[in-house]
């Protein structure tokens, strides 16, 4: 609700209208894709269609815990683009909270670190707008009187 993937959007719009490959995924959806691709056998396709793409973005990254095989895949997708490709990932979790989400300290960090090497990083603050808007709109209904 602070502007996350609507930021990460207009940035990856931005890139196409430049000409530049850009793929998007909700982490939680990409992972279940490479889940699915591993068993039938097409992880190779998948990972190329990602690999042709010259920005990445992850968003959502955190919301779903992973099994270790989702965690696996997604560090080898991560650690493939690193210093040859951008990638954007969104997420309302702190570094520190991201072992949570992958079950292992070693993969995360290895992950953190090819993420936040050559980084901007950008923290958002502040209250959520869909709260906002969502709060504003219960305020505006008109009162009404229960009689019994």
């Amino acid at each position: 609700g602070t502007g996350k993937t609507h930021l990460a959007t207009a940035l990856g719009l931005k890139a196409c209208e430049r000409g530049h490959e850009v793929r998007f995924f909700r982490v939680a959806d990409l992972v279940a894709q490479l889940e699915e691709a591993l068993k039938e056998g097409t992880l190779g396709r998948l990972k190329r269609q990602i690999d042709t793409c010259e920005l990445l973005i992850l968003d959502e990254l955190g919301y779903v815990p992973f099994q270790k095989q989702g965690s696996e895949l997604l560090f080898h997708i991560i650690a493939d683009c690193y210093e040859r490709k951008s990638v954007i990932v969104t997420s309302n979790l702190e570094f520190g909270q991201w072992n949570r989400v992958f079950g292992d300290n070693r993969l995360t960090a290895a992950l953190v670190d090819r993420l936040v090497h050559h980084a901007h990083i950008l923290a958002f603050t502040g209250e959520s707008y869909r709260l906002r808007h969502a709060l504003s709109a219960v305020q505006s209904l008109p009162s009404r009187s229960v009689e019994r």
